[in-house]
């Protein structure tokens, strides 16, 4: 496929502040991942410059290979036993009101990382007592006994990404699939959670087949949702079929806000935990 010109509402300036320079400096000394960073997220300049941003658990390394995802992929070091205290001492030096915390996935592992995702939130809510919490959870392979802990430990918004509609799914995903990210909505929902995905547009499907994502994920209980556009982290990634227009972006917010989501954030640069301080209303 040949490569497709980036448009001008795509591009951005990445601006510092004092703030951006703090967050930067206590994410370094640390030595905390973040998807931030990882994933180049266009969006970092503007978040990190408000002292916000998404902690990455669990190590920098996944287990599963995504063709759309600039995380680094391998056999994961051992888990740090001494993270969840970083992030959550972290989290109070930022003096964050509203915080995200998503992981790698970690398949090596016989419980997939979930113990170390209820420490990680027993930390933050003991340090930080008054800071919201979104977690960004991987699928845990839809296994209740490894997602019910997580409800328990009681995040204000739990979030789980189904990234693309059903017929690009094993195209970009690696191990993970369509029935099994609704699952794990499903699953959280069902247990009290206030649920939240996110899908990635301009990878080559239709404005039908995006609709029919929002209503499976409206049926399974999910109540917000993200839409950004698919931005190619480099050659070797799976290529840009498309470049959706803020037109576009539009009319799929109001279409899903129309279908019941509690909210619908869209947006060429929206990326799941954007703007995600905004969405703690709809608890």
């Amino acid at each position: 496929m040949d490569h497709i010109k980036k448009p001008e509402w795509l591009k951005i300036a990445i601006g510092t502040n004092s703030r951006y320079t703090d967050t930067k400096r206590i994410v370094d000394t640390h030595k905390l991942h973040t998807i931030c960073s990882s994933g180049r997220c266009p969006n970092l300049g503007e978040c990190w410059g408000k002292g916000t941003a998404t902690f990455m658990i669990g190590g920098a390394i996944c287990t599963r290979s995504c063709k759309f995802c600039n995380t680094m992929s391998g056999k994961p070091l051992p888990l740090d036993e001494g993270e969840p205290m970083r992030v959550a001492e972290s989290i109070q030096l930022m003096k964050l009101d509203h915080a995200v915390v998503t992981s790698v996935d970690r398949d090596d592992l016989p419980d997939l990382g979930a113990a170390h995702w209820v420490k990680t939130i027993n930390a933050i809510r003991k340090l930080n007592p008054h800071t919201t919490l979104e977690t960004l959870i991987p699928d845990f392979q839809s296994k209740k006994e490894l997602i019910l802990p997580l409800t328990e430990a009681a995040p204000d918004i739990i979030s789980h990404n189904i990234e693309t509609v059903r017929r690009i799914t094993p195209l970009v995903r690696s191990v993970a699939t369509y029935e099994r990210s609704l699952s794990v909505i499903k699953i959280l929902s069902e247990n009290g959670m206030t649920t939240k995905s996110g899908i990635m547009v301009g990878l080559g499907e239709s404005p039908e087949e995006v609709i029919q994502t929002m209503e499976d994920l409206l049926s399974n209980g999910c109540k917000i949702l993200t839409i950004g556009q698919y931005l190619q982290p480099s050659r070797k990634h799976y290529p840009v079929a498309a470049y959706i227009t803020p037109e576009q972006f539009k009319e799929y917010k109001e279409t899903g806000e129309k279908m019941g989501f509690a909210t619908v954030e869209s947006g060429p640069l929206v990326r799941s935990s954007y703007h995600a301080e905004k969405h703690i209303q709809f608890k």
